[in-house]
């Protein structure tokens, strides 16, 4: 079953175990009943060998946790039982917080079983200070991934550029009093999504609105069938003034008694993919409590954005100070992307114009299942992940196209090192450049080698914002373009929860801003 999946499924999404019912349990509703699925028995693709140590034994415990299996031998490997790059930063997250260790990302790949990352914890990295709720200031400056928007925001005024909509049907009877209400609800809960960015003594900061006086914008429109298309993009296409409006807002649109479709819409300066799974559950969670006439029970969360902002800077220190982790990253990347090429060279159909307009759209096409395992099967082989391989993949296509042989490709990294912004939602995201040198001679496996080396060493200077970066190292500067690259690749492998309102049928929709 497993090899069958395997070959229409991105490896990530196959599963570690297959179990055989009689029959699946549901919900009064008619839903899969989850908490009435028997616990799954893993079955390794090696010998199972019971961990021994205390380590192995906290690692085996760990792997199972981040991943969703188990149990977990000493002899499995991390990425052998469908890890990824995203899954390996949170288990270096968790190592850190269970064991007061602190491992490399690239130390993960390099000892990815069990017994192998056992005998490497401890190799003398120190330890970073885990993020905890911070005492506040008056006045709580921005994240530096913040800054960048907010500079991009009074420079070039609102737009939908950096707009995160999502777009969901709702089928049956839906209580739109309860849903106005669990959007409150979790606006009030993440601080960032009731957040707005005003000038200091001529310096942007962060004020939260006391939920007291919050007001959070929910429309309700009654709307054709035939228009839900060209509204759902107007409400994507929404212009936040973040020095006024809280930077989330969702409209519900009423197409019949038993059809509605709500859209949500993130400004990315409070939000990232990352984001979308813990808004959506605490979002479906509200709701059904709501619906029942209770407020959601909820855990506290452990730290807020603005926590984080101040972390951030403790953590990373001053960039003058040469001790600091900030000044080590950034003498990392001055040395690798020195002497970049300005732009890439493509052969276009017309000129760039002089300012960029973002004007953009999606260009659909699939991968089809041939091809997308023997990626897997080259990533698993150099001991590399499917990102990595098509990285390699498109600067090769670049270079082929007229791009030369100095090829810089942007790509988003989660940011999220630490367990306590595991379900907080907030803007994490920082942006790194991987150089590749595509040597006409080269071997396309040679290229895959020396693009796994570089991701490996990027990942231990994922911290140094990019915004920051530019700022150093200074290259020309043009509206025209993009600053280091004007090429990226994301790959998207962030976990979506279920849609599951109780009493409705989510069916998700195509929500664009028409930019790019």
């Amino acid at each position: 079953v497993r090899r069958f999946v395997g070959d229409v499924l991105p490896e990530f999404m196959v599963p570690a175990v297959v179990v055989v019912l009689d029959g699946l349990p549901l919900t009064a509703n008619g839903k899969l009943d989850r908490s009435g699925l028997p616990d799954p028995e893993f079955v390794s693709a090696v010998e199972y060998r019971e961990p021994g140590s205390a380590d192995e034994q906290v690692l085996a415990a760990l792997f199972g946790e981040v991943l969703g299996v188990g149990p977990v031998g000493v002899d499995d490997g991390f990425f052998d039982l469908g890890g990824h790059s995203l899954s390996a930063t949170r288990l270096v997250s968790r190592v850190r917080s269970v064991l007061g260790v602190e491992v490399p990302i690239r130390v993960v790949f390099e000892a990815p079983t069990v017994a192998e990352l056992a005998a490497r914890l401890g190799e003398g990295e120190r330890v970073r200070a885990a993020l905890v709720a911070q005492e506040r200031p008056v006045s709580v400056p921005l994240s530096f991934a913040q800054r960048r928007l907010w500079f991009v925001h009074r420079f070039e005024g609102p737009s939908a550029t950096y707009n995160i909509p999502m777009a969901v049907r709702l089928s049956g009877v839906l209580d739109v009093e309860a849903l106005v209400s669990a959007v409150r609800d979790v606006v009030v809960r993440h601080e960032s999504l009731r957040t707005v960015f005003v000038e200091v003594d001529g310096s942007p900061v962060q004020r939260v609105v006391d939920a007291a006086v919050l007001e959070v914008p929910v429309s309700v429109k009654e709307v054709d069938v035939v228009d839900v298309d060209s509204e759902v993009a107007a409400a994507a296409g929404y212009r936040f003034d973040l020095s006024s409006q809280i930077p989330v807002r969702a409209s519900v649109f009423r197409c019949g008694a038993d059809d509605h479709v709500l859209v949500l819409v993130v400004h990315h300066i409070a939000g990232d993919g990352g984001s979308l799974a813990p808004l959506v559950r605490d979002l479906v969670s509200a709701y059904a409590a709501r619906k029942q006439g209770a407020a959601p029970g909820w855990d506290p969360l452990p730290v807020q954005y603005a926590d984080y902002t101040l972390w951030q800077q403790q953590v990373l220190g001053d960039e003058d100070d040469p001790e600091s982790v900030l000044s080590g990253q950034f003498d990392y990347w001055r040395g690798v992307l020195e002497g970049l090429p300005d732009q890439v060279s493509l052969p276009v159909d017309r000129p760039r114009p002089r300012v960029a307009s973002y004007r953009g759209d999606m260009v659909p096409f699939v991968v089809g299942p041939r091809l997308r395992v023997a990626v897997e099967e080259l990533a698993r082989g150099e001991g590399a992940t499917v990102s990595m391989v098509l990285q390699a993949a498109l600067a090769v296509l670049l270079s082929r196209v007229g791009a030369g042989e100095d090829v810089a490709i942007g790509s988003p990294i989660a940011g999220r090192t630490d367990e306590a912004l595991t379900d907080l939602v907030g803007f994490f995201v920082n942006t790194w450049v991987l150089r590749t040198r595509v040597d006409g001679g080269a071997s396309f496996v040679e290229i895959v080698r020396q693009v796994r080396e570089q991701a490996l060493a990027a990942y231990a200077n994922q911290d140094a914002p990019f915004e920051r970066l530019v700022e150093l190292l200074n290259p020309v500067r043009s509206t025209a373009h993009h600053p280091l690259f004007q090429v990226a690749l994301a790959f998207q492998n962030n976990v979506f929860p279920d849609i599951d309102f109780p009493g409705l049928i989510a069916t998700p929709l195509p929500a664009s801003t028409a930019t790019a």
